[in-house]
């Protein structure tokens, strides 16, 4: 689940709260920036929660290998980082990971296709093909994309095996905010997805949901029945 708040005093009263009906917190530029990485991840690695660390890295890759090492110094789960930092980058990133699942972040969920043509000269599927094929390379453990990108991943031999990292995931009776390529939470994981990333669906849910911790449990019953 995505800690989308700005105060580490919030983020702890949500990973209290759903700790048994999420599988781990990712935390993001907002509350890092905020309260400060060693803190944040103090806090919650108290509870005793899986915490994926939201950096994005995408720099070169000797600032990228140093910032992987002080996050995989923490103790995290997971961490991530911008294929499009390259693949010195992210080779630098998977020699400094310890431990830690690193992914390499493909296309943010979101741009649309004439946003993603703007920037990489070429639509989504092509792109996070690519950059998956680069993660490949690197040795990076998997990739975050889209949940539209799925199956084409899943398609190529040479990616097939990389982890899936999704975010851009909204249930039926949720809006879908700023986010460009969504799905549904079952969609997703019949596509293929290995982890699903779910924030605003959860922090602030419709009223005819109820309050956040039925809204997650709403989610994990209706991947249950898959």
């Amino acid at each position: 689940m995505a800690l989308d708040v700005r105060l580490i005093s919030d983020a702890i009263k949500i990973a209290e709260e759903l700790a048994g009906e999420v599988g781990g917190f990712k935390i993001g530029l907002e509350l890092l920036t905020s309260e400060g990485a060693p803190r944040v991840v103090s806090a919650l690695s108290q509870l005793g929660v899986r915490i994926f660390y939201d950096g994005k890295f995408n720099d070169i890759p000797n600032t990228v290998g140093a910032a992987t090492k002080a996050v995989a110094d923490l103790g995290v789960w997971m961490l991530d980082v911008h294929a499009s930092s390259g693949i010195d980058a992210l080779r630098a990133c998977v020699h400094n990971k310890a431990s830690a699942l690193a992914v390499a972040v493909t296309v943010l969920t979101s741009l649309g296709d004439d946003r993603v043509a703007d920037i990489f000269g070429a639509p989504p599927s092509v792109k996070v093909l690519r950059f998956a094929r680069l993660a490949v390379e690197a040795g990076m453990d998997g990739v975050v994309c889209s949940p539209h990108e799925l199956l084409a991943l899943k398609e190529h031999r040479e990616v097939r095996d990389l982890l899936t990292v999704v975010p851009g995931v909204r249930p039926s009776w949720a809006a879908a905010g700023d986010q460009a390529r969504v799905m549904t939470p079952s969609d997703a994981v019949r596509q293929g997805a290995d982890y699903i990333v779910v924030g605003r669906p959860i922090l602030a849910p419709p009223p005819t949901i109820g309050n956040r911790k039925e809204a997650a449990s709403r989610i994990r019953e209706d991947l249950a029945e898959q």
